[in-house]
């Protein structure tokens, strides 16, 4: 993304072509509309960063196919020079033709044409330089194919594309298309607003639009085009009168046979432009984060570095950010797409009335309303004020455009909003996130951090524990992750073409896959989906496809959608993280180790609410499988997984059992309320919960947690020290820097499934208990703790060996329980002394302690 200071924003708005109501496709499902089709190829054009090209930020889509584009805007254009009526010198009419050239050979690079250029598209910033608006036109609309207006411009169209003509498919259900433009197409459109240019005024004007497609054909049975042009228009004079290099340009882009005329790459390297491409260095678009190149490659640094640290009173740091940031704060300070266009009445209401259709009574005669205009091209762009943004932000410092990373900041002066900032990060998260000030400083924060990845590595841990701005989300997500190296070049090395017999379950899948969300829904989207799935099957071959996978891949592939190997890779390391060996073939006795382990944290931290659901046989195998083998992600929506999921990847793989336990006790009055049948309809339609909640509780309920009763034996296994630390141990403090403790002989060692199952609160290990009666904290919390003497003692552990046993040695503090006289032969407690300890201890952590060869150990 450029920054903003040459330029501003702007919007426009078109419709997209409405489908009958009564038409399915031929899966039987409703037409997806022409609308959803055009926001998701869209996409791809907010990727196309150049400096001859605006850039395209949003579209949003409105009531009846209404589409709402914002871009980068210049006020002027090649059409307030012609206004001008004066001729452009024969070096500015060279200048131009290379910096459009410029854009469009960038564009043909990656598949595209431009198709609608003309003096009003080619817009001039601050400097003078060239931007090319409404470039993705025909692509988004799939060469004019999803709009009921024509793309191009009649005076400017290529003569092949006039014989064409204007092509629609006949029916709904196929995928008609005309045949598309090709580059050179555009080179024919150049040379005409250059032959203006060279004139001062436009071409055609007295004439009606078909005989100017007429006259345009015509052409073709002349030899000289240029001469034609200009004895057609009286202006022979002028054209003699051009430098040769000049006129060879204009002969060569008003070629009229398209195999004569050259592409806009054979163009910009001819030797017309040998002098004037000396002033435009080459254009180098910086590495991303996630590649084999170095980020710094084409990094250049002033002669005097001085200049780096001069500060400016007047400076506009909010120009020097990117164009994306800028829209998105925006949003937040109040902007809106249809707002702005209701103001300068592009967009018009109509009273019912006025939208009747047309009828004819016998006799001809017409009632009604003629053809709508509105569903043909308005070309206006309306600027976007930023002065309520600005407004919003005036108090903000220039230090908060530029902090520090390395030095203490508690020295540096502060905006006058700094108590505000402060309080702000107390707030709700969903206030945060609409709040603008505050969103600016963490954007701003997260990009400095995520651009010294991984070298930050630890810093966007700490700081994505407070929270994670959702413009940066899914590149956070891949840091966290612990994503690196060159991830396009081995997803491109992936075969994602040959067919595999997945293929059939995959497109089964994805059409009820997150289809509330526009973006999802798109065929682009559907495109993409089947593409980072069907890699990760490919590359993944002791794995299987199993429902679900498709819900775990949305999240990513939603922040991620314009690059499908960054959703890849994200993916390919959460799984293994938190669902290691989901995706067997046979995955049964992972998925049963999974679900009895939860059931043993429900005993844990609700042990009535546990009693309850096991009496009328309400097990997690009934409702949990979907939770945790899509993380959620198939009984939430995606604006709620976000939140989720922002702490889920701060932890390891035993944080989904808290966010479980924690979804339970939100449902916790209408459970215990309730029987089996009354349960089953319950989750059959989860009831809304509060996901920030959820959340709080989640991560409070680990911390009370011992570290060792969420072990499993068919976990991924720790890594070593010296290996990526992708995946990562700690959860209480969730630190980026804690490695998984090596086993000892306190460790918590392995039993069977069928001895786990038969154990309805979990062990935990002879370590974990030390930590227990130690600290007064959580019990793995790898941070100084003060250590403090409690009113009431937190834990009681009750020694059941024998009185000889207990005598012998035991743990300070526990009280002697022997299993004989305390308990029945079914391990039912009976009446004894220690019966009224043990209810005092009600809702506090209790320990069982015993000899191991009896198989009481720890639980």
């Amino acid at each position: 993304m450029f920054p903003l200071k040459d330029t501003e924003m702007g919007a426009s708005t078109f419709f997209a072509s409405a489908l009958p109501h009564d038409v399915c496709g031929s899966n039987g499902l409703p037409l997806t509309p022409n609308s959803i089709k055009i926001l998701g190829r869209f996409q791809i054009l907010k990727t196309m960063t150049h400096p001859r090209l605006c850039q395209y930020v949003d579209i949003t889509r409105g009531k009846h196919e209404r589409l709402v584009v914002a871009a980068e805007h210049c006020e002027r254009s090649l059409e307030d020079l012609l206004r001008e009526r004066k001729p452009v010198s024969s070096l500015r009419i060279l200048c131009i033709a290379y910096e459009v050239l410029q854009g469009l050979q960038y564009m043909n690079k990656h598949g595209m044409v431009h198709r609608a250029l003309s003096p009003c598209n080619i817009l001039l910033d601050r400097k003078g330089h060239v931007k090319l608006a409404k470039f993705g036109l025909y692509h988004m609309t799939a060469q004019g194919v999803d709009v009921d207006f024509p793309i191009g411009y009649p005076s400017y169209l290529a003569p092949e594309v006039i014989a064409q003509g204007i092509v629609k498919p006949s029916d709904h259900t196929q995928c008609e298309k005309p045949l598309p433009s090709g580059p050179k197409s555009d080179l024919w459109s150049l040379g005409i607003i250059l032959f203006e240019l060279c004139m001062g005024r436009k071409l055609f004007q007295s004439l009606e639009i078909a005989e100017r497609l007429k006259f345009i054909i015509m052409l073709g049975c002349v030899d000289d085009i240029v001469t034609v042009l200009a004895e057609e228009h009286g202006c022979l004079d002028i054209i003699k009168d051009l430098p040769e290099n000049t006129i060879d340009l204009l002969k060569k882009c008003l070629t009229f046979q398209p195999s004569k005329r050259p592409t806009p790459e054979e163009l910009l390297h001819d030797s017309l432009f040998s002098e004037v491409s000396l002033a435009y260095p080459p254009f180098h678009k910086p590495a991303g984060l996630f590649s084999s190149s170095p980020r710094c490659a084409n990094l250049t640094l002033p002669e005097d570095i001085s200049q780096l640290c001069k500060v400016d009173e007047d400076s506009d740091y909010l120009a020097e950010r990117s164009i994306e940031e800028v829209y998105y704060l925006w949003c937040l300070a109040g902007g809106d797409l249809e707002k702005e266009l209701v103001n300068k009445e592009i967009i018009r209401s109509k009273p019912p009335v006025c939208t009747l259709p047309n009828f004819l009574l016998e006799d001809g005669e017409s009632f009604g309303q003629g053809r709508d205009r509105s569903s043909l091209l308005d070309d206006t762009t309306v600027t976007l004020s930023l002065c309520q943004l600005r407004n919003r932000l005036k108090d903000v410092g220039g230090e908060a455009f530029y902090p520090l990373l390395e030095d203490d900041q508690s020295t540096l002066p502060h905006s006058n909003s700094s108590n505000e900032l402060s309080a702000a990060a107390s707030l709700p998260l969903i206030i945060r996130e609409r709040d603008t000030e505050y969103q600016l400083n963490r954007i701003v924060l997260f990009d400095r951090l995520l651009k010294a990845y991984p070298y930050k590595k630890n810093q966007i841990w700490k700081e994505a524990r407070v929270d994670i701005p959702p413009l940066l989300r899914g590149i956070t997500w891949a840091a966290l992750l612990g994503v690196e190296g060159a991830i396009q070049a081995k997803y491109d090395a992936i075969d994602k073409d040959t067919p595999i017999p997945t293929d059939r379950q995959i497109e089964v899948d994805i059409p009820r896959c997150h289809q509330y969300d526009e973006l999802l829904s798109s065929p682009e989207g559907h495109a993409k989906f089947r593409r980072v799935l069907k890699a990760w099957v490919v590359s993944h071959p002791d794995l299987v496809y199993w429902q679900g996978l498709d819900s775990l891949c949305a999240p990513f592939l939603y922040l991620n959608f314009n690059n499908e190997a960054l959703a890849y890779a994200c993916m390919s390391a959460f799984i293994p993280k938190y669902l290691y060996n989901f995706f067997l073939k046979d995955n049964s006795h992972v998925i049963q180790e999974y679900l009895t382990v939860f059931s043993q944290m429900i005993a844990f931290h609700d042990p009535e609410l546990s009693n309850h659901l096991n009496d009328i046989g309400f097990i997690p195998d009934l409702y949990a499988i979907p939770w945790f083998l899509t993380m959620f992600t198939h009984v939430f929506p995606l604006h709620k997984i976000f939140h989720l999921w922002d702490t889920l990847l701060l932890g390891n793989s035993s944080f989904p059992f808290c966010i479980g336990v924690a979804i339970l006790q939100q449902l916790r009055d209408r459970l215990l309320a309730n029987g089996f049948n009354e349960c089953i309809l319950l989750f059959s339609d989860l009831p809304e919960i509060d996901i920030e909640r959820c959340v709080r509780e989640s991560i409070n309920l680990f911390r009370w947690t011992p570290k060792s009763a969420t072990y499993r034996q068919y976990a991924q296994p720790p890594r070593q020290a010296g290996e990526s630390n992708g995946t990562r141990s700690s959860m209480s403090c969730f630190s980026a820097d804690y490695q998984e403790a090596p086993r000892s002989d306190l460790s918590r060692d392995s039993i069977k499934l069928d001895d786990l199952k038969a154990e309805v609160s979990p062990r935990i290990s002879a370590e974990d208990l030390i930590d227990l009666c130690e600290l007064t904290g959580p019990s793995h919390s790898k941070t100084p703790v003060k250590k403090t003497k409690p009113s009431k003692p937190k834990l009681l552990v009750v020694d059941i060996r024998n009185s000889e046993d207990f005598n012998r040695g035991h743990i300070s503090g526990s009280i002697n329980v022997p299993f004989a006289s305390a308990f029945t032969a079914e391990g039912d407690l009976i009446q004894c002394p220690a019966t009224a300890t043990l209810q005092s201890f009600k809702g506090r952590v209790v320990v069982i302690v015993g000899n191991a060869v009896k198989n009481t150990a720890a639980v």
